[in-house]
């Protein structure tokens, strides 16, 4: 029964995550508190790299609510590929993908610091916790796999960011991820890692009513919409988390 209800559940979050931000009008919605776009902690590597004049190789490794299924083109990682190109001209910003489909952050964790020696990764954005959350794992055996992945990733000379899940109001009701968004935190803490903080910010989305993400009704559209913002939000998070200042570089924001 429980495995039946586990995938029921990450049917449901796949859904709802291919509603995952806005068009050619994101500077005038999607608003995120300022507070949510930067951090203590910061990209080294990231700052190096853009002040070197590139490259600057993006890996984001997630699950599904990370690519829109037949428009891979409109979700937020090729979003924040292109904010990022505009924002940091002259440099080279390549964003890959690599989707870890139903798994947990333990299954996950042991092959990231190869993964990011052989696509030669300045920053790696990991995406996580929604499957740990629906199945239930044991919360010191996600935060112990966290700790796992992240260190890898440093020993491999990448910066990382943690993403947590995206919000939905459908799947808050049966799922809960307090604890798991908060021992995120905690291993961003211990491992001083930044953590982009995707749940609390489509939450304000969906309370200011940017988005109703609890509509049945929601559709490529609105996925393609939540993705542009996203990548928008993100290619923000990452610059000043990075510390770059776009008058050194003569660059935008």
């Amino acid at each position: 029964m429980r495995t039946g209800l586990a995938s029921v559940l990450i049917a449901l979050a796949a859904s709802s995550a291919s509603v995952s931000a806005c068009a050619d009008d994101v500077t005038k919605n999607c608003a995120v508190p300022a507070y949510l776009l930067t951090s203590d902690s910061t990209l080294s590597r990231v700052a190096s790299a853009v002040r070197a004049g590139g490259p600057l190789n993006i890996l984001v490794v997630g699950s599904r609510s990370s690519s829109i299924s037949g428009a891979e083109e409109e979700a937020y990682p090729a979003k924040l590929q292109a904010a990022l190109r505009e924002k940091l001209p002259g440099i080279l910003v390549n964003v890959s993908v690599e989707l870890a489909l139903r798994k947990t952050a333990e299954d996950v964790a042991p092959s990231l610091g190869k993964l990011a020696e052989a696509k030669k990764s300045t920053l790696v954005v990991w995406q996580t916790g929604i499957v740990d959350a629906i199945r239930s794992v044991d919360i010191d055996d996600f935060r112990e796999a966290l700790d796992q992945g992240v260190t890898s990733l440093q020993k491999a000379g990448a910066d990382v960011v943690l993403m947590n899940m995206q919000y939905s109001p459908r799947t808050e009701t049966m799922v809960s991820m307090t604890s798991y968004i908060d021992n995120m935190r905690v291993v961003a803490q211990q491992r001083d890692v930044p953590v982009f903080d995707r749940f609390t910010i489509m939450s304000k989305w969906n309370e200011s009513g940017e988005f109703d993400l609890f509509s049945p009704v929601r559709g490529v559209s609105l996925a393609k919409r939540v993705h542009s913002c996203l990548g928008s939000a993100l290619s923000t998070f990452v610059i000043e988390t990075a510390r770059i200042n776009p008058t050194e570089l003569g660059t935008k924001r």
